[in-house]
């Protein structure tokens, strides 16, 4: 077996589908399996999943266990001489698994390989590759040093913005949304720590390869889209403390003496300001429904696939309480449907009917030609996507994460 895809699932199971579809394709070419650990989701997952994916391996837990310790039942349960851990709410390339494996196999004592992400929106993330925490990185990151010199080597370490997001380099921590590794490697250093329930075993298990002598990778030659955080909300301060006290965890592990004790003392004092600043704004500033599209205004959309797909899910669509007026059809199944092509067409019909939804029929279009597309059409618009036989439409859309998913049955 030469590669083992290992997914988390945890309420996601719209986002899952998605993904699933995706991963299926890209090992079209390869000896792999995929393992979908369930982290006893609310959802309905069971159901939903129990006609689906025949090829799929799932493992229901009875409890949610946290991500290290699902990703490792995963991995006792895997075979493949390469592991790779993927989050649920990512869409691969049809050749992005090939591209990796060959690279992985060429580089001199790689340990991990990381890759090139970009969001729903088609913008880049920087989290795609990153320095190890410190005090004076993540001190740089909060008070916004980062981010007014975002390619400095002193003050954007945080997210190595020295290094260029275009070329295949070193790097010191790989995201786990995409962490592709080899299986000795993990046998020699042992994989997720399970004392990191959520957030910070990525950065661990990047440090201990590192520690034990191996390199880690960022490879720009692939790209994957990672919706980022549909399984948790990130907008309460259960996130922030969980987040901080993987921070924490992290530190008190691999730091000591003073260096540990200032960095800890820096943590929970943001940690405090964070939670007095939640506070303060619930109390004077409480959410609103701005940007939820509830003025019963339709948005103009625009299908992108093939025209026998697109039509049946413009019938779909009719019996939703999605907003979307479709203003036209790509046929992608034309002689003209190469990326080069279809850009100039989707992009008149953007300018012209302001359109500011499209939705990707996945089935009928390479995912590697429409993560092509959505990098280059500008002004930004609300992506969504849609596999033939699946029950939701899934997305990013630029406002607010309420609306991230359309039930279509």
């Amino acid at each position: 077996m030469q590669l083992s895809v290992i997914i988390v699932n945890y309420n996601v199971k719209y986002f899952t589908e998605q993904s699933l579809y995706s991963v299926v394709k890209a090992c079209k070419n390869l000896e792999a399996e995929i393992i979908v650990v369930d982290n006893n989701s609310t959802d309905d997952s069971y159901t939903f999943f129990s006609n689906k994916f025949a090829n799929v391996h799932f493992i229901w837990n009875k409890e949610n266990i946290g991500f290290s310790k699902a990703n490792n039942i995963g991995l006792r349960q895997a075979t493949g001489r390469y592991i790779l851990f993927l989050n649920p709410d990512t869409i691969v390339a049809e050749d992005c698994f090939e591209k990796c494996l060959v690279f992985f196999e060429s580089a001199a004592n790689i340990g991990a390989l990381g890759i090139r992400m970009i969001d729903g929106t088609g913008k880049y993330l920087k989290e795609s590759k990153r320095g190890f925490p410190t005090l004076i990185t993540s001190f740089f990151k909060l008070n916004g040093f980062a981010a007014l010199f975002p390619y400095s080597k002193f003050f954007a370490r945080y997210y190595a913005g020295h290094l260029s997001e275009n070329k295949n380099q070193e790097v010191d921590v790989l995201a786990g949304a995409f962490m592709l590794v080899n299986k000795k490697v993990l046998d020699e250093i042992g994989s997720f720590d399970e004392d990191f329930f959520m957030y910070g075993e990525d950065i661990d298990l990047s440090y201990r390869i590192q520690k034990a002598g191996y390199k880690n990778y960022y490879f720009s030659e692939s790209t994957i889209i990672h919706f980022k955080g549909e399984s948790t909300n990130k907008d309460n301060l259960q996130h922030a403390k969980v987040f901080y006290g993987a921070m924490n965890l992290f530190v008190r592990k691999h730091y000591s003496g003073v260096k540990a004790a200032l960095y800890s003392f820096f943590i929970y004092s943001v940690l405090g300001i964070k939670t007095v600043n939640t506070l303060f704004a619930g109390v004077f500033f409480p959410k609103s429904d701005i940007g939820n599209n509830k003025t019963g205004k339709h948005l103009p959309a625009l299908l992108v696939g093939g025209k026998e797909t697109c039509e049946s899910l413009v019938i779909l669509l009719k019996n939703t309480t999605a907003k979307l007026q479709i203003i036209a059809i790509v046929d992608t199944n034309t002689p003209v449907n190469n990326t080069k092509d279809t850009l100039p067409q989707v992009q008149e019909l953007i300018n012209k009917h302001c359109i500011e939804t499209i939705i990707f029929c996945v089935n009928d279009f390479s995912i590697k030609k429409i993560i092509n597309i959505i990098q280059c059409i500008h002004p930004k618009v609300n992506y969504q996507f849609y596999s033939t036989g699946s029950c939701f439409i899934v997305g990013s859309t630029k406002i607010n994460k309420a609306e991230n998913w359309v039930a279509l049955c």
